[in-house]
């Protein structure tokens, strides 16, 4: 008798987010023997730390979100991952850098294809998955805010402290991966965020293909929304305008973009609000009712964690119960798809 297809889940987002989902993802991945495939489509435009450091010195894509959803899927507690995660603290010329995003730079050289530098990586740390960057073009951002003033560049638009009403890609027409375009075809769920929604989500739907591959695949496609707002880039803004922007970026695309919205019901203790509060970032108010009458689902959760010491705690989707969360959707994907095909 022949195996049933694996469940097929492809994520797109960027930085801390997109790992904190992969992490919980890979339990099952690696649990059921090939039964789940995770395919993450990672953002390309930092500009930041170390990872601006390598592309202006080495002419590559930015390594570091594409590090972190590495060590993410690989396998738990091996020297390797360790390794890629280590940051150089000392040292003329290596101080901030992390190991991982060295080698990345060095394989790329090797190669030259970052894609390529990227998947041999990837089975250097026998990672539970595929990680594609969401397009090998060398780009970077421009925000168009709301008082008509331009601001090019991920660090300085994450800065900004007028509202974003527009982002755009330097140069425009960046292509994706054939393999992405693949695995969003293939899919029985698709997942945006949780990330900088401006600046690790919103880019995906910039690539050249991606939102029509997006809108044309049968797959169920859920927005996990963020926690936290984020000083400059969201303050303010209630998930339904997270919701909004994302639809506005799709263009045509986005009247199907978007089936499911993921929302934390948890609660945060006072003391770490009251921390978040002083640098101006809240909760993001979770207005269903708005969310709703844009014909889209909500899926209420709790599933929030404190990571770090208890007087530096930062508020993080707890992994195990994110991925719960997405396993469910993606098995309700398959069966729709199978209704669809019958």
């Amino acid at each position: 008798m022949e195996s049933p297809a694996p469940l097929r889940i492809v994520s797109l987002g960027g930085g801390n987010g997109l790992a904190s989902l992969l992490r919980g993802l890979k339990r099952y991945a690696r649990a059921s023997g090939g039964a789940v495939e995770i395919t993450a489509v990672v953002t390309v435009t930092d500009d930041g730390g170390s990872s601006g450091r390598l592309r202006r010195d080495f002419d590559v894509l930015p390594p570091g979100d594409i590090r972190n959803c590495m060590v993410a899927l690989s396998q738990d507690e091996t020297l390797l991952a360790h390794l890629f995660d280590y940051r150089f603290a000392s040292g003329r010329g290596l101080k901030g850098h992390s190991f991982g995003n060295l080698f990345l730079t060095a394989m790329t050289h090797l190669t030259g294809d970052f894609s390529q530098a990227v998947k041999l990586s990837s089975e250097v740390l026998r990672v539970a998955g595929r990680i594609y960057p969401s397009t090998v073009s060398n780009v970077g951002l421009e925000a168009i805010l709301a008082n008509g003033r331009r601001v090019s560049g991920e660090t300085r638009i994450g800065r900004s402290t007028e509202r974003i009403d527009k982002i755009e890609l330097r140069p425009r027409k960046a292509k994706p991966l054939k393999d992405t375009l693949e695995a969003i075809a293939r899919a029985d769920l698709i997942t945006l965020g949780p990330g900088s929604l401006f600046t690790s989500v919103i880019p995906h739907l910039l690539v050249d293909g991606i939102p029509q591959a997006l809108a044309a695949s049968p797959a169920v496609k859920a927005y996990l929304v963020n926690l936290m707002t984020q000083p400059g880039e969201t303050t303010n803004l209630r998930a339904s305008d997270h919701v909004a922007a994302l639809l506005k970026h799709a263009g045509r695309s986005g009247s199907r973009l978007i089936d499911v919205c993921v929302v934390n019901s948890g609660t945060i203790a006072p003391r770490i609000l009251n921390r978040y509060r002083a640098n101006a970032a809240r909760p993001v108010e979770n207005d269903l009712k708005s969310i709703e009458q844009m014909r889209i689902k909500v899926i209420s959760a709790d599933l929030v964690r404190m990571s770090g010491r208890s007087t530096q705690d930062k508020i993080r989707h707890d992994p195990g119960a994110l991925s719960a969360v997405v396993i469910e959707l993606a098995q309700n994907g398959r069966k729709l798809k199978g209704k669809l095909a019958s």
